[in-house]
């Protein structure tokens, strides 16, 4: 079987909205290693959008879906529960950055999540008013495509949306959007389209995913954390891309003293399987009656049994502490390249959620033809990288979190061979 033909047969079979990066097709990965169905190897700097921090096919993550294979794989937990569910939820309560009692409820994808914690705070404060922020990403549904602060390619020709939702600036100091600027954006917000005490939430991702990899500064979360308090609004954070050791602690939210009220998570929750989950305060979590929140496959017992192994695997093997040293390592290779690749506006990173966005020298405005070029040449190599940002000139780096250090260095190689052409 060859990738053209396979492609050809994609074309005739698939619609044109489900977008296809690579021309290649997998036939089998392991860790941070991808196989095509020619035989060709691709070191996996992408691994699945931020989904396999363990890396594919962790032996422990298998195992446990083995075993519970064995068992049963499917009885709606809402109407047959059991005893996984309830402890993955226990596991979360406990490391989940939130004041106070913490519970959680078990979802399917991303955006599941998070339309449910805008349900959860909803219900909690009796107001429909949601603010998110200009750059973020928080999923596909309508719900989700209203929150998201990026319109091509995620909400081109789908609307009208979801009303009541409402869009401030994140703070980017390479754009020139300070912190101050940001809470500004807000407080018109509050002017021009509705009264704080109409607004639910205020829900952002700590670090901005598709948005380009944008860390929220301290400052920025302890003035939102001010405001939410002083306005009975519920702070959410967004770490379906976050989540889960990448970013050098298991939550994002870990690296700043103020707490959010919600916590949304899935991508690498689960090692590749589908799941995902709202984590909150008690209280928060409570307030929709019995049969408000839930779902068919909502905490898929497959699911739950690797998510299980996940958190072990996350643990026996530091993977936190793993993420900051090989984050570390990558922004050194990146300043390096500086000298040779004036192209390079700046580096950003927290943890291994690291990323380099391109200028063009001569104009200085955004590339996203040069972040093309540099992917490309990568891939030619065996490389695998994903673009992001509003302007498409940013490259992430998602590489699990167990790669092998001779794989590792060999991909920096890689990496640096593209940036200096």
């Amino acid at each position: 079987m060859k990738n053209a033909e396979l492609n050809q047969r994609r074309q005739q079979a698939t619609p044109r909205g489900v977008g296809v990066m690579c021309g290649f097709y997998a036939e089998r990965a392991e860790n941070a290693t991808l196989w095509d169905v020619e035989g060709n190897q691709v070191i996996d700097f992408a691994a699945g959008i931020a989904v396999l921090n363990t890396g594919h096919r962790h032996p422990k993550v298998l195992a446990a879906i083995e075993q519970q294979l064995q068992a049963f794989t499917h009885t709606a937990y809402q109407i047959v529960p059991y005893e996984s569910y309830v402890s993955l939820a226990e596991r979360i309560n406990q490391r989940a950055p939130i004041d106070g009692p913490c519970k959680t409820a078990f979802f399917t994808t991303g955006a599941e999540a998070v339309e449910n914690a805008v349900k959860i705070a909803r219900a909690h404060t009796g107001r429909p008013g949601i603010i998110t922020f200009g750059g973020g990403f928080h999923g596909r549904t309508y719900m989700t495509m209203a929150l998201t602060g990026k319109v091509a390619p995620y909400k081109l020709g789908f609307g009208p949306f979801p009303g009541s939702v409402f869009h401030g600036q994140y703070p980017n100091a390479l754009h020139g959007i300070s912190t101050q600027d940001a809470m500004n954006s807000l407080e018109r917000i509050f002017k021009a389209d509705i009264d704080p005490k109409q607004v639910a939430a205020i829900v952002l991702e700590p670090v901005q995913g598709e948005g380009g990899f944008n860390v929220a500064p301290a400052e920025f979360i302890q003035a939102l954390r001010t405001l939410c308090d002083e306005h009975g609004i519920l702070l959410v954070a967004d770490e379906v891309q976050t989540g889960f050791a990448r970013t050098g602690k298991l939550f994002a939210m870990e690296h700043y003293d103020s707490k959010p009220d919600l916590i949304t998570m899935a991508k690498s929750l689960a090692g590749g399987m589908p799941l995902s989950a709202v984590a909150g305060r008690a209280e928060v979590m409570d307030a929709p009656a019995p049969g408000g929140l839930g779902g068919t496959y909502a905490g898929n017992p497959l699911a739950v049994a690797a998510a299980h192994a996940v958190m072990d695997v996350i643990d026996e093997e530091q993977l936190c502490q793993r993420a900051q040293r090989l984050g570390h390592h990558l922004v050194e290779v990146l300043q390096q390249a500086r000298a040779s690749c004036p192209a390079i506006a700046e580096i950003r990173a927290q943890g291994s959620m690291v990323a380099v966005e391109f200028n063009d020298p001569a104009s200085g405005q955004p590339s996203a033809e040069f972040t093309r070029q540099v992917q490309q040449k990568a891939l030619q190599e065996g490389l695998l990288l994903l673009s992001c940002g509003v302007h498409g000139n940013v490259i992430r780096f998602l590489y699990p979190l167990t790669i092998p250090e001779e794989q590792f260095t060999k991909a920096l190689g890689i990496l640096s061979r593209a940036l200096a052409e």
